[in-house]
């Protein structure tokens, strides 16, 4: 920037710069300088006064002297107060050549009281990275100011009463889009419009939608949701379009919303094929609540349980049946009736042959006797 200027000529030696500005407002004035002329070799050569629609701001500028040398910037500042629509600029020589500039700038100064809400642009960023924005939009600094220039997709609106910019919409159907809609999209608490339609944005439809009160039209068509509707949107007391076609979606409408159209309001749920309950969409199934479905659950395992249990007492009992068979059969067996027999023989034999006598009277030492 500082290797050309323009230079004053002998017939205009003086400068002079006009731009359009908006009235009664502040603008923060920055001047470049250097000294690039090969004629201009030492100080006093070269010493002009800087006016701002009339006034001097600057005055007896040398930029040799204030530099110290050839070759070196010079940066001066002023902020001034124009109540006009034209903001002029003039460099007029002292003494010496002509005047020479290499930039001027020009900003608007925005008073700090009128930025975006802090919690809002923390809700924006967090949805510029869930979404997956392109570089191309931006995003970056403040949303809505300077307010000829708001991010891409977003619409402001200056809150009197807290006295700082506000998000009031968001415009951001067909830009490619592939992430998530975040939870904290319920911090833009001022929004009144969404459109999101015609991207590839997965995932479920944030429960936190339902708590963003003046959201006049939800437009989430032709993308990738999958899911259930949540109850949570039926609280949108103020809600007139919303357009959900063209998803994944899958379970009962809710009664909130199902009861709206006859309210002229406008809702469209076609071209999901999961979702049912009202007319234009398939007939739903008996409805369980979660509560219902977990009471389920919990019967089955206990029947189930008590399947195991009962199998493995039967199993049980009908294993002592089978060894109670195989004793009673093992008694009843032939060479087991007949040992038993014998052994009683003898232990009867045992008791009585001691006392009875030989056929001549007396005792028969002699013959054998049974020892058990």
């Amino acid at each position: 920037m500082y290797q050309s200027a323009i230079v004053g000529t002998d017939r205009q030696p003086t400068l002079s710069f006009e731009m359009d500005v908006t009235p009664n407002k502040n603008y923060s004035v920055w001047l470049h300088f250097a000294e690039i002329d090969n004629g201009i070799t030492a100080e006093e050569q070269r010493v002009f006064d800087v006016l701002i629609n009339g006034d001097t701001a600057f005055k007896d500028i040398d930029i040799i002297r204030m530099t110290g040398e050839r070759f070196t910037a010079l940066v001066l500042n002023k902020t001034v107060a124009v109540s006009g629509t034209t903001l002029k600029i003039t460099l007029q020589p002292v003494e010496g050549t002509h005047a020479i500039v290499s930039a001027i700038e020009v900003f608007d100064i925005i008073p700090a009281e009128m930025k975006t809400l802090t919690q809002e642009v923390t809700a924006l960023r967090t949805l510029k990275g869930s979404l997956g924005l392109p570089l191309r939009f931006g995003w970056n600094g403040d949303p809505c100011i300077p307010q000829q220039h708001p991010w891409s997709g977003v619409d402001c609106q200056f809150d009197n009463t807290k006295r700082q910019w506000v998000i009031d919409g968001l415009g951001l159907d067909n830009q490619g889009l592939r992430g998530v809609i975040p939870s904290d999209v319920s911090k833009l608490q001022h929004l009144q419009s969404i459109n999101f339609s015609g991207n590839s944005i997965k995932g479920n439809i944030p429960l936190s939608l339902g708590t963003i009160p003046g959201l006049r039209v939800l437009d989430l068509s032709f993308n990738e949701l999958n899911g259930s509707i949540p109850e949570s949107l039926g609280q949108l007391t103020s809600l007139q379009t919303l357009n959900l076609n063209g998803n994944d979606l899958s379970g009962r409408v809710p009664a909130s919303l199902g009861g709206r159209p006859l309210h002229r309001v406008r809702f469209n749920f076609t071209d999901n094929a999961g979702l049912c309950g009202i007319p234009g969409l398939r007939e739903c199934g008996p409805h369980l609540s979660v509560a219902a479905k977990i009471g389920m659950a919990f019967g089955v395992l206990v029947a189930f349980l008590f399947l195991v249990v009962f199998a493995a007492c039967w199993w049980k009992r009908r294993q002592n049946i089978i060894r109670g068979q195989k004793l009673a059969a093992a008694r009843e067996a032939p060479y087991a009736k007949s040992r038993t027999q014998f052994t009683r023989d003898v232990q009867m034999g045992k008791h009585h042959r001691p006392h009875e006598t030989s056929p001549r009277g007396g005792n028969n030492e002699s013959s054998p006797h049974l020892l058990s």
